[in-house]
């Protein structure tokens, strides 16, 4: 054969060669493209599914006084001079701050300018969580290589009843710390691209949503200072988060706390209460972090928090640091709710989790897809545990005359007067300074009250004080049906 026959084959060889990468170039892209549409599908969808059940939650009146209406009060008063101002339930005024150091409320308030109402936190939530399947995805698809393996993990985060609670919290309703779960999201993903400036605004807004999550993200800085060797950033980052944690926990919230104490410290009486208590409790008696532990339920809690993702985030142990403060903090309580996935408690443990899980599975290049297969069928299997299951119950009160008594209750309330009111009904009442839990009355001009709200332990005591109140000369109902009853103070003058 002719040298300028070979000259040919071999062109032709190449030129075959150049050709099927280019194809398969473009079929990786077309993939890639049609994976991303998905995914954006999925989350708009997601989206207006979330909204649709949070505002007809809202509407019927299934929100709460606590934590809904607390954070809404905490805004408007901040936007007329009273920073982070709220109404205890006692009836005593205090900051914000003296229970979560969650200033990420303060950037909040000035859409409050633009639609004042408490739907607009439950938007922004919902909008928010959603949101993180977008990090998700790219963390997927750049680490398993595979846009479909990519989508199976967006999928899970999605469905994952964790993330479901977060964006969507039957009765308390909204909370700042679950905007840490897509912000940690985002800031892993920046952080694993060497965008640091990106990564330092999603962090530092993290840190804003609650006192654990600076911690939690400075342990991202020990991972990022092994994984990528970049050892002074990712110490210096660890060593911020810590200090603001310590900042937050030893000054912050006794500084603004009633009594100087933290109100949930009560929750952790057994291992000390307070964080100098716990650290006097380690040393003296430290069988007793092994008995708040070592429970049943918090054992089925870390069943249904883990099982999922396979056991594939321990192949990426320096990463799962991130979600040990949120751990520690929930298994410690004596509250129950803490270890439960339908409260906005994992907001700071399920972005570790899931992006450890991404980690590990890339780890077994021939069975990627198969593993991300194997996640979504076990956060799809967890689905249907729901905050979506009270949608049905919602809709069909819309309209209901019990909603409409209470919808006329609510409007007879002036614009900014002192109301006491129950939990439910008080939610769409915070709007103003000075918002009272019934029975606490205390300053309030007006008293609204619903009969049947389900949120109060002590119903004959409740009742009894609902009662004494209609039965007051110094108080007049001017509505009453179905339950729900209105009473104005009187006038001095007895008008």
């Amino acid at each position: 054969m002719s040298e300028t026959a070979l000259s040919q084959e071999g062109a032709s060889s190449l030129g075959t060669t150049v050709g099927g990468l280019r194809e398969r170039i473009r079929l990786e892209d077309r993939e890639a493209a049609v994976a991303l549409r998905v995914v954006c599908a999925a989350v708009a969808t997601y989206a207006v599914l979330f909204i649709f059940a949070s505002v007809v939650h809202y509407t019927v009146f299934e929100t709460a006084r606590f934590d809904l209406g607390n954070m809404v009060q905490a805004i408007w008063n901040t936007l007329h001079g009273h920073f982070l101002e709220t109404t205890s339930q006692n009836g005593h005024q205090h900051d914000r701050l003296g229970f979560h150091a969650d200033p990420f409320l303060l950037l909040l308030a000035p859409l409050f300018w633009i639609w004042s109402s408490p739907l607009l936190l439950l938007v922004v939530q919902v909008l928010a969580v959603a949101s993180g399947a977008f990090p998700v995805f790219w963390l997927a698809r750049k680490h398993l290589e595979s846009p479909r393996a990519a989508v199976h993990f967006a999928f899970a985060y999605l469905l994952y009843p964790a993330t479901q609670f977060n964006a969507f919290t039957n009765g308390s309703d909204f909370h700042a710390v679950s905007m840490a779960l897509p912000l940690v999201l985002y800031a892993i993903w920046f952080l694993d691209e060497d965008r640091l400036v990106a990564f330092s605004v999603v962090a530092l807004l993290a840190c804003t949503t609650k006192e654990e999550i600076p911690l939690a993200i400075g342990c991202l800085g020990i991972w990022y200072a092994v994984r990528k060797g970049r050892r002074l950033f990712g110490l210096g980052v660890f060593a911020t988060g810590l200090a603001v944690t310590l900042f937050d926990f030893l000054w912050v919230i006794p500084h603004f706390a009633p009594r100087g104490l933290s109100p949930f410290a009560g929750r952790y009486t057994a291992v000390g209460g307070t964080p100098t208590g716990m650290a006097h409790k380690l040393f003296t008696d430290p069988a007793a972090f092994v008995h708040a532990v070592g429970t049943g339920h918090k054992a089925g809690y870390l069943a249904l928090l883990i099982l999922p993702f396979l056991g594939l985030w321990l192949l990426e142990p320096l990463l799962v640091l991130g979600a040990i403060p949120d751990l520690a903090i929930n298994l410690l309580s004596a509250d129950g709710n803490q270890t439960s996935l339908q409260f906005q408690y994992t907001a700071g443990i399920l972005p570790f989790l899931l992006a450890a899980t991404i980690f590990g599975a890339a780890r077994f290049e021939r069975r990627r897809v198969e593993l991300s297969l194997w996640v979504l069928a076990g956060a799809l299997a967890l689905a249907v545990f729901s905050p979506l299951a009270s949608l049905p119950r919602d809709v069909r009160a819309l309209g209901s005359q019990v909603v409409s008594a209470k919808s006329h209750a609510v409007a007879l309330i002036p614009a900014g007067v002192p109301v006491s009111a129950t939990n439910k009904l008080g939610s769409h009442l915070s709007e103003r300074r000075y918002v009272f839990t019934f029975p606490y009355v205390r300053r309030a001009k007006w008293i609204v009250v619903d009969i049947n709200d389900g949120t109060y332990g002590d119903v004959r005591g409740f009742r009894r004080s609902v009662r004494r109140y209609e039965a007051d000369k110094a108080w007049r109902v001017v509505f009453s049906s179905h339950g729900v009853t209105v009473l104005r103070k009187r006038s001095t003058n007895g008008a």
